[in-house]
């Protein structure tokens, strides 16, 4: 009987190891102990979302208590833009326009792939969810991919789910949607 409550306690033991070992993203370990700030700028992948969050002066309200759920574009993803766009979206006097595209693609409370995966099934396909923006989201499945369609019909699918945070959870997406 000892022995089979000490493999037990072992195996909690490295369940509890697993379930907090970090996520990868851009080249760099993603700590659940860290705020959504302190971790993204971290990432190679996401220094010109973090860029766009430090001109909205949204730095400090990401690094508060949350929770969030943060559908955050990869370098890739604000690539795909039309030429200009990120570079205008930068400039001072359009500080009201990007902080309603960065708040876009946050949803207030923390959102697992789980969680996720039960709105889209409770919604028969389609989960919606309100961004702090004010706007919708759509997830849904496209074969074992989960999409998010935005306002103007845009698509991107979430390449890395359930990176963890202090105060929400990041989902990293490969393009950008638009309020």
């Amino acid at each position: 009987m000892k022995k089979l409550l000490i493999s037990a306690f072992s195996l909690c033991l490295a369940v509890a190891a697993y379930a907090q070992k970090p996520v990868e993203v851009g080249g760099a370990q993603m700590y659940a102990n860290k705020n959504i700030i302190e971790n993204a700028v971290n990432s190679k992948d996401h220094t010109t979302l973090v860029a766009a969050v430090k001109a909205a002066g949204l730095v400090e309200t990401l690094q508060g208590t949350g929770p969030f759920t943060v559908f955050a574009p990869t370098n890739a993803a604000f690539a795909k833009l039309p030429a200009g766009t990120v570079d205008n979206l930068l400039k001072p006097e359009n500080k009201s326009t990007l902080t309603a595209v960065l708040t876009y693609h946050v949803v207030a409370g923390k959102f697992s792939s789980a969680d996720v995966a039960k709105a889209i099934k409770n919604g028969n396909g389609k989960a919606e969810f309100k961004t702090v923006q004010g706007g919708k989201l759509w997830a849904m499945m496209d074969g074992k991919d989960v999409v998010l369609k935005d306002e103007k019909g845009n698509t991107a699918k979430i390449t890395i789910m359930d990176v963890n945070q202090s105060n929400g959870v990041i989902h990293v997406i490969d393009a950008v949607v638009m309020p």
